[in-house]
């Protein structure tokens, strides 16, 4: 299972933290995506987080604004938001799939709503 938390309303140039922590087993060697939905518009990915080599991607849109990082202490994969805009409103989940980013992903969260607006 893995649970989304960290969403809220934020001031555009505001900055939000994302986890997703899982439970009944351990992140260390899964490829953790990030993906968000706006209103009307299809979901897009947002960032993943390689398991096997720990190799990071980002979408164009948020690179050099958003970070993914993993503690596998807390089994928690975080994504760091700053420099937000009206744009990055959105509901954002988190999935778990195998170990490389490309490989497509089974288990998802419910998601976390972020609002940006002032």
């Amino acid at each position: 299972q893995l649970v989304e938390s960290g969403g809220g309303l934020v001031q555009p140039g505001g900055s939000l933290r994302l986890s997703c922590a899982a439970s009944g087993f351990t992140l260390d060697y899964y490829a953790i995506g990030w993906f968000r939905q706006a209103p009307g518009k299809e979901r897009e990915g947002v960032s993943c987080l390689s398991g096997s080599d720990g190799r990071t991607l980002y979408a164009e849109s948020v690179k050099g604004r958003f970070t993914i990082s993993r503690d596998n202490a807390a089994n928690t994969v975080y994504l760091e938001m700053n420099s937000l805009n009206p744009e990055d409103t959105a509901v954002y989940f988190c999935a778990a799939g195998a170990s490389d980013c490309a490989a497509g992903f089974g288990s998802w969260g419910q998601g976390t709503q972020v609002t940006v607006s002032s």
